[in-house]
């Protein structure tokens, strides 16, 4: 079972973490274990679905994209056109490869252990990377997007496919490796999350969302919804402000930290894997 309060927790944990490359799916686990919810399919659905919340924020902050990527659908704005074009490759990689793995994925890496693991490296690298010497130019615009830039970012973007990773990371610093500027390489991975996740979601709604539903209710799913929505607009705007004057640093602080912490808990049996 699943009280409300708890589900409201969970919500805002999506919203706040969804968008920032720290991992969303790998905080709800985490989450869920510290509330006292074991792993289960109803839970691993939940943590999926709640992602509901979080794609109405950024269709609400990217309506203009959104409204541009939809008339260039129906042959109105060529710009859009290109946009929608590039974001469908980007998805198309992790389209394949999660349907194909999908399973294993839950199986084998949907638990605490793995995701410390992944925390941990992804922090190391954005450490690394950060302390690197790197070209300042100002980097390419969204409308200067390739179709091979894309087809890159969705291929990185499947590495996320294991909790812990966090797919903002991955699709935004594969942007900015193939030239984006900081700004553009935010935008598609935004823009790129609004299709997976709602493939994401839409999946999981068909494969789990009778068990979800029977054993947490349709009201603890509507307030989680609720929660991350507001949350992640919250989170969307922070962080496009934040890294228009800073760097991914603190995130990769943030990812180690978490993880020797976490890592320090499950050693010590104070939480279940």
């Amino acid at each position: 079972m699943m009280s409300w309060w708890e589900a409201l927790i969970l919500g805002v944990v999506e919203g706040l973490t969804e968008y920032l490359p720290v991992s969303s799916t790998a905080h709800l686990i985490l989450a869920q274990r510290a509330l006292g919810i074991p792993a289960s399919e109803a839970a691993n659905a939940f943590a999926i679905c709640v992602q509901l919340g979080a794609i109405a924020a950024v269709l609400g902050v990217f309506s203009q994209r959104v409204r541009a990527m939809i008339l260039g659908v129906l042959g109105r704005d060529p710009a859009g056109r290109s946009l929608a074009l590039h974001v469908v490759l980007g998805f198309l990689p992790a389209a394949v490869l999660g349907k194909l793995f999908n399973a294993a994925i839950e199986r084998l890496l949907f638990g605490l252990y793995p995701i410390v693991v992944a925390w941990f490296v992804g922090g190391v690298a954005i450490l690394g990377l950060s302390a690197a010497k790197r070209d300042r130019r100002p980097g390419r615009a969204l409308s200067e997007l390739t179709a091979r830039d894309a087809v890159i970012i969705g291929l990185a973007q499947c590495l996320a496919m294991w909790p812990g990773t966090s797919r903002s990371l991955v699709t935004l610093a594969a942007g900015l490796l193939v030239g984006l500027s900081m700004e553009a390489a935010l935008e598609y991975s935004f823009l790129l999350g609004l299709v997976t996740l709602s493939a994401a979601t839409g999946y999981k709604l068909l494969k789990s969302g009778s068990v979800m539903l029977h054993a947490y209710g349709s009201l603890n799913l509507a307030v989680g919804f609720l929660a991350a929505a507001v949350s992640a607009v919250l989170a969307v705007r922070w962080m496009l402000s934040w890294l228009r004057g800073h760097g991914l640093q603190v995130f990769g602080v943030y990812r180690v930290l978490l993880a020797l912490a976490v890592g320090a808990l499950l050693a010590a049996g104070a939480l279940q894997p």
